[in-house]
């Protein structure tokens, strides 16, 4: 797979290679969550001022999201990744070094920022796909990218455990250049959809498409709901494995994404089931198991057993949960999935920052108790949305996502037309 090809077949080849750039740059947000207590501890810090770096490394990523993302519309595809990788490696040297706690908030938030590399891979991805195997397609890079979310708790607690948590950012610096070379030799050009627009052009396109495409907005109030909860269960684990009757160290904390990676592996599972029924209802299903798990994390902390369990389940809840998302709003503006994905991803993980924020103050105040209740808050928010949308279209089950499209477009049309008269 030469450079200079301009050959856009997607190859399970340059698939896999994506998936894997997908996981090994989005890690970069995560590498920090074992590593908390070791941090507090540089910095002689309280553990509640460390759930600010988490916070500000998914508000980082969420605004670049918002910055970056909606360009490949727009842009040359494999260049635009390059450049990322380049400042997320800048961004990853100035994390290591850093010599105060606001000098790692603001590496942290430039980490996150310059991260954004697999949501410009998966519409490359999805536009390289035919529609029959678009789902599938989404699901193995989201495999990737979430493998790399729970891989990067278990390398990071190792690395930190054993050589402190400044390597395990030296390293994942490395890891941008690796990816570097990958991107220049395996993936081809990727040729815009559209014609180049100023970036202020591009940004202010998203405001009409959230009015064109109205699901798109329910769909992604749904992903930050469920994205919220998630993060602040995954935040306040750290803190909770470290106090009784645990006293885990960092590197025993990091095994715990290993549990995870269960969930990660019914992504193309949940995107096949996408290509082929109503993909809302495996979201109903998601936020019904996530609401059970936080029930039980609220009165079994202490349960070894509990946790796991709870790892396991939340994972798998979450990823179907975004993979159908994700399917649903792929089929809904070919044209501008790059900025559909936009929308979503910066509302996924602005209710991420959100989540690890009010997760870590909710920890300080009452424990994981009050942090299951603030998560299932946010979850029942999430459902409150999603049964507008599955109010509002209604369909036989035989439609698949794109025939679903196709019905959101001809009902907003037809209200349009309504409201004219």
């Amino acid at each position: 797979m030469s450079s200079t090809t301009h050959d856009q077949t997607l190859t399970p080849a340059r698939l896999w290679v994506m998936a894997i750039m997908a996981g090994v740059t989005v890690a970069n947000l995560y590498y920090n969550q074992p590593l908390l207590n070791m941090m507090a501890s540089t910095y002689g810090q309280p553990h509640a001022a460390l759930g600010w770096v988490t916070m500000l490394t998914q508000f980082g990523y969420a605004l670049g999201l918002l910055l970056f993302v909606p360009l490949a519309d727009f842009v040359e595809g494999r260049r635009l990744v390059s450049q990322l990788l380049i400042a997320a490696f800048l961004a990853l040297i100035l994390v290591s070094v850093s010599p105060t706690l606001w000098w790692l908030e603001a590496a942290s938030l430039a980490t996150g920022l310059f991260s954004v590399v697999p949501q410009v891979l998966l519409p490359m991805g999805a536009n390289m796909a035919d529609n029959r195997s678009r789902g599938r397609v989404v699901g193995i890079i989201m495999s990737g990218l979430l493998v790399g979310v729970l891989l990067a708790r278990t390398f990071s607690g190792f690395i930190g455990g054993t050589g402190g948590w400044r390597l395990v950012f030296e390293m994942a610096a490395l890891m941008m250049l690796i990816m570097l070379l990958v991107t220049r030799l395996a993936l081809p050009p990727h040729p815009p959809r559209q014609a180049r627009q100023k970036t202020r052009d591009v940004l202010r396109s998203l405001f009409p498409l959230i009015k064109e495409e109205p699901e798109l907005l329910r769909v992604a109030l749904t992903g930050a709901s469920f994205f919220a909860a998630f993060s602040a269960f995954w935040t306040t684990l750290t803190f909770r494995l470290a106090e009784a009757p645990y006293y885990y160290h960092a590197t025993t904390i990091g095994l715990f994404g290993l549990a995870g990676v269960a969930g990660a592996l019914a992504a193309p599972v949940a995107g096949r089931r996408a290509d082929q029924k109503d993909p809302r209802a495996l979201v109903s299903l998601a936020l019904a198991l996530a609401v059970l798990v936080f029930i039980l994390v609220a009165f079994f902390s202490a349960s070894l057993v509990v946790i796991m369990v709870a790892v396991v389940l939340l994972d798998l809840a979450t990823n179907s949960a975004q993979i159908s998302n994700q399917s649903r709003i792929y089929a809904l503006k070919p044209a501008a999935r790059a900025r559909s994905n936009t929308i979503y991803m910066v509302s996924y993980f602005v209710g991420g920052a959100l989540g690890s924020g009010v997760g870590s103050l909710a920890f300080h105040w009452h424990k994981m108790p009050a942090v299951a209740a603030f998560a299932i808050v946010f979850l029942v928010l999430g459902a409150l949305v999603h049964r507008w949308s599955l109010r509002r279209y209604a369909r036989p089950e035989a439609l698949n996502p794109l025939q679903l499209a196709d019905e959101i477009g001809r009902k907003t049309s037809q209200q349009e037309a309504d409201s004219t008269e």
